[in-house]
């Protein structure tokens, strides 16, 4: 028990969990199944879809264009928005998705190839798609400045196979260690049955973990909503809490632990105690659901394998080459540099949409309308048509995350962290905060994927501010770079390394949905403000309703389409070839 407790404690603190082990049937054991209970949450440290950078790039570094050119997107689209019927009326579009970030592409992509629907649009107020998505390249290195990777889930791997790209699909090295900063001394989390053995908890510790998920020495439910450090210290204890799910909440949410809900943001372990008295409890309910549960559906056989063990993925040439593949798809359907500015129903009950585009302000008519921008962009959007919504959606706290990637000589990191080769095995580490470090949590980029460096460097993507450290929007590159590499100096480089090689600071100001209690409450007042104001049927999406995560923005985006398609009276077609035109 305190085991699979450990390991549990070792997933929630960002590291993908190892493929449980099965029994007969292949089914998965209740440790297992309490092991796996959030996988979903871990692999990267910034989510989708954010507000516009304030961005700082070192000389001659370029970024990774999309796919579509330039003069696609700029070019005419008067016939494209404008389509009139055979009886003169004007166009009107089976679905609009609005937001070209990733969960707004996925759902496209599925409306055309899985569902047959070609009579979509998908509209973005930026230059580009992808949302936050910013895979770099310049001076031999490759770097991240949005999310860094992924878990590879199944609805990764289905992903990456619709869109064509599944050949470049890369992953680390399951058998690299996760490390957290506490008491001057990087400590690896545990990631098997050295949860016995691992020194990031005391034996006190320990125990008081394993009694608390069995149910013996905690306190029961409370009738209200629970933030994660209450619902953490109540199960598992305050050393679990401190030096575990502190780091973890920094590295994901970049939030408080107290003011995040564990309702909202952890639901699949809150519900675990909810369901079945206690952490253990729930999760033996829940393998015994799944064991006299039906069959699930034949897994796609055209999935490449699930990689084995604790690792995390991404693409050849970072994680753009997913947005532009999907762009590529679906070209002919998406509009860039268009900015919704209203929302209303017509007399016929279809939505008008009012766009502010380089041709002028255009008009769309929709029978479907989803809507997956941040929530603090759709507020703006009903900010006169429906203020309660607006009212609501605006409370929805974002707060600034930088994206510090910095280069030093292999020669600079410590020797204790070096493997006999001479290389720096690990996946990256996580700081808790009351440990003295600013640095949110640093990735070994380099480490975890081939060609990210030239020979001889250590690339490092560094996340700093959050919601504990909103600052870094008043402090300019030099300073970030500055603190960060006073933080990695106490880690984990030698005290005479060289100054750094900064490759590239990018500072999101509005970055990650906050979970905080009283998330679903805000979620439901704005469906409800934009039902009083006439909008029914109007779909909120976007990582701010499903989570933060890259696979559930993916789950998510695929649920779109299936709900879109059911609601038009689409029937599911077989998949459209990649590529083919729609």
């Amino acid at each position: 028990i305190t085991s699979s407790v450990m390991a549990f404690g070792m997933q929630l603190h960002g590291a993908p969990i190892k493929q449980a082990s099965t029994g007969r049937s292949g089914q998965h054991s209740p440790a297992a199944l309490l092991v796996q209970a959030h996988a979903s949450r871990a692999a990267s440290c910034i989510p989708c879809a954010v507000a516009s950078p304030r961005c700082v790039q070192a000389a001659a570094l370029q970024p990774m264009r999309s796919s579509v050119p330039t003069a696609q997107r700029r070019g005419p689209r008067s016939l494209a928005v404008r389509a009139q019927a055979t009886s003169g009326e004007q166009h009107v579009y089976d679905v609009v998705i609005v937001g070209g970030g990733l969960s707004g592409l996925v759902a496209g992509q599925a409306l055309a190839a899985k569902h047959g629907v070609s009579n979509f649009l998908v509209t973005e107020a930026r230059e580009r798609v992808g949302g936050n998505i910013t895979s770099m390249a310049g001076g031999g290195y490759i770097w991240e400045e949005g999310p860094n990777s992924f878990q590879p889930n199944d609805s990764m791997l289905q992903i990456a196979v619709d869109s064509g790209c599944e050949k470049d699909l890369v992953f680390g090295d399951p058998t690299a260690p996760r490390f957290v900063f506490w008491e001057g001394k990087l400590r690896p989390v545990p990631s098997g049955l050295d949860a016995i053995t691992f020194d990031l908890l005391t034996i006190f510790g320990k125990i008081r973990a394993g009694l608390g998920a069995i149910g013996l020495f905690k306190a029961p439910m409370p009738d209200r909503e629970e933030s994660v450090k209450e619902f953490i210290t109540r199960n598992l204890g305050e050393e679990v809490y401190y030096r575990l799910i502190d780091p973890f909440c920094s590295g994901v949410y970049s939030g408080d632990p107290a003011k995040l809900s564990m309702s909202a943001a952890f639901q699949k372990i809150w519900i675990l105690e909810k369901n079945g008295g206690s952490l253990v409890g729930g999760a033996l309910q829940l393998f015994n659901n799944k064991r006299n549960a039906p069959p699930a559906p034949p897994r796609d056989p055209r999935l490449p394998p699930k990689p084995k063990g604790q690792t995390v993925g991404s693409f050849r040439l970072g994680l753009k080459m997913l947005v532009e593949a999907i762009a590529r798809n679906i070209k002919d359907r998406i509009k860039t540099d268009w900015k919704l500015s209203s929302v209303s129903k017509d007399a016929s009950g279809h939505f008008l949409l009012k766009y502010d585009t380089p041709e002028g302000v255009t008009e769309l008519r929709a029978k479907e309308v989803v809507c997956t921008v941040p929530a603090w962009v759709a507020a703006g959007i009903f900010s006169k048509t429906a203020p309660k919504a607006s009212a609501a959606l605006a409370s929805f706290d974002y707060p600034p995350v930088g994206a510090v990637t910095l280069s030093y000589p292999i020669s600079a990191i410590r020797e204790d962290r070096k493997a006999a080769d001479g290389t720096i095995p690990g996946f990256g580490q996580l700081h808790p905060r009351t440990q003295g470090i600013t640095t949110l949590g640093t990735i070994y980029s380099s480490s975890l994927f081939p060609g990210r460096a030239p020979p001889g460097h250590m690339l490092m993507l560094n996340y700093i501010g959050g919601a504990m450290n909103r600052g870094i929007l008043d402090q300019s590159k030099e300073e970030l770079t500055a603190q960060v590499d006073k933080d990695l100096r106490v880690m984990l480089l030698k005290p005479d390394a060289p100054a750094p090689k900064m490759i590239g600071v990018r500072v999101w100001p509005k970055a990650i949905p906050q979970f905080n209690i009283g998330h679903q409450k805000l979620l439901d007042d704005a469906t409800s403000g934009l039902k009083e104001a006439g909008l029914e049927g109007f779909t909120l999406g976007g990582n701010f309703v499903c989570g933060v995560a890259l696979g559930k923005v993916v789950e998510h985006g695929y649920e779109l389409a299936d709900t879109l398609a059911g609601r038009l009276g689409t029937k599911s077609s077989a998949k459209a070839p990649v590529g083919t035109s729609i």
